[in-house]
């Protein structure tokens, strides 16, 4: 019972800091919950899943994450180009994966194609109840 109710308060918490007015989504951009639940067997951590779709052309804002989260990334379909703090930007297509460290500067993600959508998901490592998941930036 207490799993539901964990379970129940992390979506809650999830589609609050999806929806939040101070996100970094943009309008080529649809973000949606995947997957939320308590890590027990570590205390106070959390798995969180968002799909990211970007229509073509489609672009996040600069961003930074919740200073707790460590991020796995995987693309799905299409190419993502992403930079992450002062490292190379990249494109990775369908398959590939990357990852951000808690505090990175997120500086680049994108959809890298003008004419194919692309889909990312995007899995949190996070403090329980650690919102919003995402904040703008310059």
């Amino acid at each position: 019972m207490r799993t539901k109710a964990i379970f129940a308060t992390l979506l809650a918490i999830t589609a609050l800091s999806l929806t939040a007015p101070a996100s970094a989504h943009a309008p080529g951009e649809t973000v949606a919950p995947n997957f939320s639940h308590a890590i027990s067997n570590i205390p106070g951590k959390s798995l969180v899943a968002v799909e990211v779709l970007y229509r073509p052309g489609g672009a996040s804002q600069p961003h930074i994450h919740a200073k707790s989260a460590f991020i796995y990334a995987y693309v799905v379909s299409g190419a993502i180009e992403s930079q992450v703090d002062d490292g190379p930007a990249r494109v990775y297509t369908a398959g590939q994966s990357f990852y951000e460290e808690p505090g990175a500067h997120h500086r680049i993600s994108r959809n890298a194609s003008k004419s194919v959508p692309a889909k990312l998901l995007a899995v949190f490592i996070v403090d329980t109840g650690d919102t919003p998941l995402t904040t703008p930036q310059e």
